[in-house]
């Protein structure tokens, strides 16, 4: 009787959240702004808190955009998790009502080809995507994904006003919306290259790149991506090798298990039924081949193959392909499939859980399965514990760049270092000590890279355990290092920027 009932209530949920879209938008977005507030900021986050200090054309891992969002976010409302994620919520609402448009003049679009279509309300592409993981958990902290999500859903719409209106003017936004997304990670490539391949497949299209109007467009995008080609050409190419170096890499003993640990992470960030529907959209577009599915098929298809192909040598992250997301659900949605209601409820219902997990830990779950616990659990006391074991200590550093942010941001009143090679790409304080000593936080499960300095320069000095509720998040170990340090790794420490907490 209960499962009936469950049946029978998101239907009827999604019925009214269909008839007022915005309203149900809106709630949407003020609880993901609650939350924003709510939950600890994860050492990704104040890694790339440590940018928005220091603003930069570009970093070693990543285009810079999601530190000047970051900077938004904090010169507003403080350097606290609300001010880091204040734009995320923001930007996922904008985006959905971008997508839900380019899925409009898609239907528009593909009825002109098939006018036995069926009409689908546009919205429904709100509330599946909006049911994935990925925006469910993305819309709340703030990855270089959530800007990247927002101007791929602008790529989007942009698209859907090329083919409805077939004003060519229409490429000016698409260079504009390619070029930032680039700006925020270097994957919008794979979409742009599959816009080009869709020009390719079509005599109407590729008459469309006689025109001025798409090399304007590119000539738009190359120029707001400059600023990152110069930060490269400035620092070694840096970004470039240490995203692109890998390349072309072949372990075909190891491939099967990329490619499954690929798979599994799809079906996660999409949810299982919104991950089914997605391949069964997949079949049927490739069956009808019209112009809209043609596009929609390219700029998701290319991405996926990169993506297959990376797995064939090395692990491909499970967030990396969520920038064909808006694309796929788009696809699901011209499919028609009434199955969606219960595939966003699974959704709604996954989300919910984690949610939950992540602000009250009620599961019991140990670190290997609870990620809100090993992200998240336990920093503010955590930072206590360190205060109190470095009384006396002239810094406190770490050589794992997320750990060093960490403490940044939860300890303003100390002086905390970058302790590896990477932060000698910032333009962050160098700092030195002649006498005293300092204390080296360092992730108690993993052992000094080879040949690391630190290894000979720190004496263990104990452990703190960073735990939740008497649940073990991690451990670390405690190294004394004594001042003055030598030439090699005292050139690599850099202060980080203190948290105002305002």
């Amino acid at each position: 009787m209960k499962l009936y009932s469950a049946r029978k209530t998101f239907p009827r949920l999604s019925d009214a959240i269909l008839a007022h879209p915005f309203i149900s938008l809106g709630v949407l977005t003020v609880l993901r702004l609650i939350l924003a507030t709510c939950l600890p900021v994860t050492p990704d986050e104040a890694y790339y808190w440590t940018w928005s200090h220091d603003l930069q054309a570009s970093y070693l891992d990543h285009p810079p955009m999601v530190a000047w969002w970051i900077w938004i976010g904090t010169a507003l409302f403080g350097d606290t998790g609300f001010g880091i994620r204040f734009t995320a919520p923001l930007a996922t609402a904008l985006g959905t009502i971008l997508t839900v448009l380019a899925c409009r003049d898609f239907q528009v679009a593909l009825l002109r080809d098939r006018p036995l279509a069926p009409v689908i309300n546009p919205w429904i592409v709100g509330v599946l995507l909006n049911a994935t993981l990925a925006l469910g958990v993305g819309a709340t902290v703030m990855t270089p994904d959530t800007p990247l999500l927002f101007f791929m859903a602008l790529f989007l719409w942009a698209s859907g006003r090329l083919v409805r209106t077939g004003d060519l003017r229409w490429w000016l936004l698409l260079g504009v919306s390619a070029g930032l997304g680039f700006d925020s990670k270097y994957t919008m490539v794979l979409p742009v290259a599959g816009l080009g391949l869709w020009c390719l497949l079509s005599l109407r299209r590729l008459k469309q790149l006689l025109t001025v109007w798409p090399w304007l467009g590119a000539v738009i995008g190359v120029c707001l991506t400059f600023p990152v080609v110069w930060w490269n050409a400035t620092h070694g190419w840096a970004s470039f090798i240490r995203q692109g170096g890998r390349t072309g890499d072949w372990q075909p003993s190891r491939a099967p298990g990329y490619l499954g640990e690929l798979i599994g992470g799809q079906i996660g960030l999409l949810t299982p039924g919104i991950f089914l529907l997605s391949v069964v959209a997949l079949i049927a577009a490739f069956r009808r081949r019209s112009d809209v599915d043609r596009l929609l098929l390219c700029l998701t298809c290319v991405p996926a193959a990169v993506f297959l192909q990376h797995a064939l040598g090395d692990r491909v992250q499970a967030n990396w392909p969520v920038l064909i997301y808006p694309a796929l659900v788009c696809l699901i949605v011209m499919q028609g499939d009434r199955r969606w209601k219960i595939a966003a409820g699974l959704g709604y219902a996954l989300w919910g859980l984690l949610l939950c997990q992540a602000t009250t830990g009620f599961l019991p779950l140990n670190r290997h399965f609870d990620v809100a616990l090993r992200q998240g659990g336990g920093w503010t006391i955590f930072a206590e514990n360190v205060a109190q074991q470095s009384e006396g200590a002239a810094f406190i550093a770490s050589d794992e760049y997320a750990l060093a942010s960490e403490l940044a941001f939860h300890l303003p009143g100390r002086i905390v270092l970058g302790a590896e090679p990477r932060w000698m790409l910032f333009d962050l304080p160098a700092w030195s000590c002649k006498e005293g000593w300092g204390l080296l936080i360092r992730n108690g499960r993993r052992s000094f890279p080879q040949g690391s300095p630190w290894a000979a320069l720190g004496k263990p000095a104990g452990m703190i355990v960073r735990s939740r509720d008497g649940r073990e998040a991690e451990r670390y170990n405690l190294y004394r290092v004594a001042c003055p340090i030598p030439a090699l790794p005292a050139s690599w420490l850099r202060k980080l920027p203190a948290a105002s907490h305002s």
